[in-house]
């Protein structure tokens, strides 16, 4: 297994905010991956930091980040309002999106969107408009139905990952599949619940996560060589 490079702690302007945010960066990356958490979650998420640990071992740069400043994630605490902003949390992650692409260091990479709850919504939102800049999305437990009308619109290749025993949020992907017109796949870990708590359940997300990330990305940068 590959040496792993450090974290870089950020602070990642966006509209209205200045986001606080976890890089890594490998040296031989094919591409980049933002994660936007999901309800009352952080860049902490041991969930996602096992996915980010994956995916940086396969070659990919990863970014976490929190989507809502401290002060606001006191606020949601009390009243969970905001991590239901979907168009709240979509701007800002299009607005990490578009850093990124400017940041000389990373303005080649690919670049993809992982997603979990409603933070699947946001980047899916975040897909939609900014299909020149989001080459590919993964979804873990997600909330497609949160993107509302820009689900249709979404170009990015995008595998949605949901759990076998997680019966309500199966259907609403299922349903999300059916309303996309792009490229999608939907990927049912056996005998998970929503959290992926199972022992090797978590473990099967990154491994399709990579794997769709390794495909899909490869592609886009290839295309962008053209």
């Amino acid at each position: 297994m590959r040496p792993l490079s450090q974290a870089q702690p950020l602070r990642i302007p966006t509209r209205g905010a200045a986001l606080n945010a976890d890089l890594v960066i490998p040296v031989d990356a094919r591409g980049i991956v933002v994660f936007a958490h999901g309800s009352g979650s952080s860049r902490h998420s041991h969930r996602n930091q096992l996915v980010a640990r994956v995916l940086q071992e396969n070659s990919f740069g990863t970014l976490l980040m929190d989507l809502l400043t401290t002060e606001e994630g006191h606020v949601d605490n009390q009243n969970r309002e905001l991590r239901f902003d979907i168009e709240l949390l979509a701007n800002r992650l299009i607005d990490v999106v578009k850093w990124i692409a400017e940041q000389p260091s990373m303005k080649h990479l690919p670049i993809g969107l992982f997603g979990a709850s409603t933070g699947a919504a946001a980047a899916l939102v975040a897909a939609a408009r900014r299909p020149d800049l989001v080459r590919s999305v993964v979804s873990r437990g997600g909330r497609p139905d949160l993107a509302g009308t820009a689900l249709k619109l979404v170009q990015a290749p995008t595998m949605l990952i949901v759990g076998g025993y997680d019966d309500a949020v199966l259907v609403l992907n299922e349903q999300a599949r059916k309303e996309m017109s792009g490229e999608v796949s939907l990927k049912v870990v056996p005998r998970a619940t929503h959290l992926f708590e199972e022992p090797g359940a978590l473990a099967q997300v990154a491994e399709h996560a990579a794997a769709w990330f390794w495909s899909s990305l490869k592609t886009a940068e290839a295309k962008a060589e053209q």
